[in-house]
């Protein structure tokens, strides 16, 4: 039996998070970010536990900042895109640039 403990890495919305037992034998946990966005990509589960290795952080800030792109350009095909340069914490902010 494995059992959590210690505090979350970030808020999640507690009356969205569920729980499934899958195949008798394995618990999946599903937990939904208060902060959904890019830039508050969690660098592990618990404060200080369960922090991923430096390759899957960064594959994980690489897709959160597609998604932001997707997101933000409907019109554009990103299906053969891929993320370089500065991708942290969501990549650029542009917000501030007149349209």
């Amino acid at each position: 039996m494995f059992i959590f403990q210690g505090k979350l890495f970030d808020s999640t919305i507690a009356d969205e998070g569920t729980w499934t037992l899958e195949d008798r034998k394995m618990v999946r946990i599903v937990l939904t970010k208060t902060k959904r966005d890019a830039a508050n990509c969690w660098t592990s589960l618990l404060e200080s536990e369960y922090a991923a290795d430096p390759w899957v952080q960064d594959q994980m800030q690489r897709k959160l900042t597609l998604e932001r792109f997707q997101k933000e350009n409907p019109g554009f095909d990103f299906s053969g895109a891929e993320i370089s340069g500065n991708y942290t914490k969501g990549g650029p902010d542009f917000s501030n640039l007149e349209k």
